[in-house]
């Protein structure tokens, strides 16, 4: 990440230990906003990724965020859960100098531009010694940025509050020295974030749209003029930032760009964060091989909820659901390998009959649309529809109907999640070889990848109607 202020000040053996050398350096100072915006200019031009892991938003939310990050603005990222909204504020954090020279004196309450203090302790030191006596420190990217989850902040937390101990010590009220600074005002020269901004207090509110309009600090009405300097940050749902009265208007009005999120437009992308995100070691003494079609369903069933009228859609459904999901799958998977010892665990639909265990939950019913529905029989509804809307897929391009024609009156096979890979094979060695249609859909010759496609065109058939299916004791039986 190519930064505007010396290289050189990056190296810790030649970063500046006093104001004067400093100043012979050449830094220059910068607002936090200005350094955002120089550093993001260089890397745009430079045509380097900007935003690492972020999947999904380059036509649609990146482009929004790009030209407010260039007009300096304060930001609100507004979306339900689970849209990469705190990713997003934190990955910002490398548009920011990697290093910034501070005063480093005791009993400051911000990190103090040596060429703009904004203190009157700072000052008085500044007039008051040399610049080869003023010893200088360096605060690191990392450190400048701070993030807060509303509910239950407050007014002290972030803004500040009358520190008592300091008023029995004879100081005035009105003197910046009687105050203890909250957040705020500490991370001066830094980034703010602020989750779940209509959760906050209405008083705390106000407190920030007074540092968002005048960038001061007020409190218990005794102004403190600091020239603060800050980037903010707030993230929001939909559903509660457009409520009337949860978000007073003279905040929202200070925001300077709201940049709005979304779901993966595409399955293909959801299974890509999902790959991304999920921190699975498919490797080891027992590796785990993925068809196509499982990473297809676990993420259809999270695209199934989204549109789903038994969930509430004003709550939205987290990626994360969908990660919970697909860690299940294949702990399952990795559980038959284990007790079966097979040499390759294979993900298979009847692994998704754990998924309750990581759904259950996560889904917030919605009350009209699920007519009492329980969310166990809203889960099994949308595993379901999930693996119909993927086998149509591979049934257009296999051809996979006609699997179901080889089904007479009496054929049973029997699937389950404990059972060996090889019984597969056995139970398949009176099919017509029409049957065989059906290892197409993930071409190979490894026992547990053919018992996975077979559980998967069973499942597909019988989400059409051309099998019938029954279960007891987690083991599943088809038949005409």
């Amino acid at each position: 990440m190519t930064t505007t202020n010396s290289a050189a000040q990056s190296q810790n053996h030649t970063r500046p230990k006093n104001l004067a050398e400093l100043i012979a350096s050449g830094w220059t100072s910068r607002s936090v906003k200005q350094e955002i915006q120089q550093n993001f200019t260089l890397a745009l031009a430079s045509g380097e990724p900007l935003y690492p892991g972020i999947i999904g938003y380059e036509d649609t939310v990146l482009p929004e965020l790009n030209i407010a990050l260039i007009a300096g603005h304060d930001l609100l990222f507004l979306g339900e859960k689970g849209q990469a909204k705190s990713r997003l504020m934190r990955t910002l954090v490398r548009f920011l100098d990697e290093y910034i020279p501070y005063l480093d004196l005791p009993d400051l309450p911000v990190h103090e531009d040596p060429l703009k203090p904004i203190t009157s302790q700072a000052k008085a030191f500044l007039s008051s010694n040399s610049p080869e006596n003023t010893p200088i420190a360096w605060w690191h990217r990392n450190d400048r940025y701070v993030e807060r989850l509303a509910p239950g902040t407050k007014f002290a937390d972030i803004i500040g509050e009358i520190d008592p101990s300091k008023l029995t010590g004879g100081i005035s009220m009105s003197s910046e020295s009687a105050l203890h600074f909250g957040l705020i005002p500490r991370m001066h020269r830094g980034i703010f974030a602020m989750n779940e901004l209509p959760e906050l207090d209405e008083l705390v509110q106000v407190g920030l749209f007074n540092i968002l309009e005048e960038r001061d600090v007020q409190i218990r009405g005794y102004p403190i003029r600091f020239d603060l300097d800050l980037f903010i940050l707030f993230s929001a749902n939909p559903s509660t930032y457009n409520r009337s009265g949860k978000v007073i208007p003279q905040l929202k009005d200070r925001i300077g760009s709201l940049i709005q999120t979304h779901y993966p437009k595409e399955r293909d992308q959801g299974i890509e964060i999902l790959l991304q995100e999920s921190g699975i070691d498919l490797g080891g003494k027992y590796p785990v091989q993925i068809p196509y079609f499982m990473m297809e369903i676990i993420e259809e069933i999270t695209h199934q909820a989204r549109s789903s009228k038994y969930v509430d859609q004003a709550s939205g459904v987290s990626a994360r659901f969908s990660l919970s999901n697909f860690r299940t799958m294949v702990a399952s998977a990795r559980q038959r390998a284990i007790l079966l010892n097979e040499p390759l665990a294979v993900p298979r639909i009847s692994d998704l009959g754990h998924l309750p265990t990581s759904s259950l939950g996560k889904l917030e019913l919605d009350l009209m649309g699920s007519h009492q529905m329980s969310e166990r029989k809203v889960l099994e509804a949308l595993v379901a529809n999930a693996i119909k809307s993927v086998f149509e897929k591979y049934v257009n391009e296999f051809g996979l109907k006609e699997i179901g024609e080889i089904f007479n009156k009496g054929v049973r096979i029997e699937v389950g999640d404990l059972l060996p890979s090889d019984a597969y094979a056995e139970r398949l060695k009176h099919v017509p070889p029409v049957w065989d249609t059906a290892f197409e859909v993930n071409a190979s010759d490894l026992p547990a990848i053919r018992a996975s496609c077979v559980e998967f065109v069973l499942s597909g058939l019988h989400a059409l109607d051309r099998i019938s299916r029954s279960s007891k004791h987690g083991k599943v039986q088809f038949e005409v």
